[in-house]
């Protein structure tokens, strides 16, 4: 598949489970909007408060960042292929009175924005769906200040390479090669489990650690923290997307930080000041 067909067929998906107000796309609850930044920031990686500071939510229609990155006081900007995930971000906006300024294109073209924009990346689950995940790190470091935080979650590697069923003693079995530069195949049946670490439709690539971890450190990114949110339960049945967590994170979560140039000092979100070395 060329660019453009890649484009239009994760546009497509994202457009049909957005109008079937799928599970990925929910916006923010009462309680949720409530304590936005609690929602939001659990590790406390983002400091205190964002109020006040610039925010990219990159690939991130759908209603549920930008309406809970808005509450917190931040000024938001929603980035999306998708425009019905954008109308939703637009009905939120509108229902709860935020504000936000939403522009429907690729993560891969952040060309309208200005260099050093923003002070925060947010990005959720989404890199998998583009051929080259470098490029979207060198767009994202462009439109970052330096010492802006980019937050950003990934499908594990190893998770889009197994079976999303299990096999008749409970196990999972690798299906794809690691190394590869086509998209992943889709599961070959039907299932919760499958619907869940898979969007049906989509065009999904697999990228390595190397292009993931590395990628970031030469697009001028230093990696502060990464966590793997827990999915699995100990009594899940076998099959289950959270028996198959036991053995597979299906996510990562990553905290990076916008490098200078010269190893010198800068300031994060908080104001507090990082020494990065040459």
């Amino acid at each position: 598949m060329n660019h453009d067909e890649i484009l239009r067929a994760n546009r497509k998906t994202y457009d049909a489970m957005a109008d079937a107000r799928n599970p990925l796309c929910q916006p923010a609850k009462d309680s949720e909007l409530a304590d936005p930044l609690k929602t939001l920031d659990p590790l406390g990686w983002l400091g205190k408060s964002i109020k006040g500071l610039r925010v990219l939510c990159l690939a991130a229609g759908g209603g549920r960042q930008s309406s809970l990155y808005a509450a917190a006081g931040a000024e938001v900007t929603v980035v999306d292929l998708s425009p019905a995930m954008l109308e939703l971000d637009r009905q939120v906006a509108a229902a709860r009175s935020l504000s936000l300024r939403i522009l429907e294109t690729t993560m891969e073209d952040l060309s309208m924005l200005r260099p050093a924009e923003f002070d925060i990346v947010a990005q959720p689950v989404s890199t998998c769906y583009v051929r080259n995940i470098g490029v979207v790190f060198e767009q994202v470091a462009r439109v970052l200040r330096p010492g802006g935080l980019y937050i950003s979650q990934h499908k594990n590697p190893v998770s889009l390479q197994a079976s999303p069923e299990a096999t008749a003693n409970g196990s999972y079995c690798f299906e794809h090669t690691y190394y590869r530069d086509t998209p992943v195949p889709p599961p070959k049946n039907a299932s919760a489990t499958a619907n869940r670490l898979r969007e049906s439709g989509a065009v999904e690539f697999l990228h390595r650690w190397e292009q993931i971890i590395g990628g970031m450190c030469r697009a001028g990114f230093s990696v502060e923290d990464l966590v793997e949110p827990v999915h699995a339960k100990r009594d899940a049945a076998a099959g289950s997307f959270a028996h198959r967590a036991q053995f597979i994170a299906p996510y990562v979560r990553i905290k990076a930080r916008r490098q200078t140039a010269g190893g010198q000092a800068v300031s994060d979100v908080s104001g507090s000041k990082l020494w990065i070395p040459d």
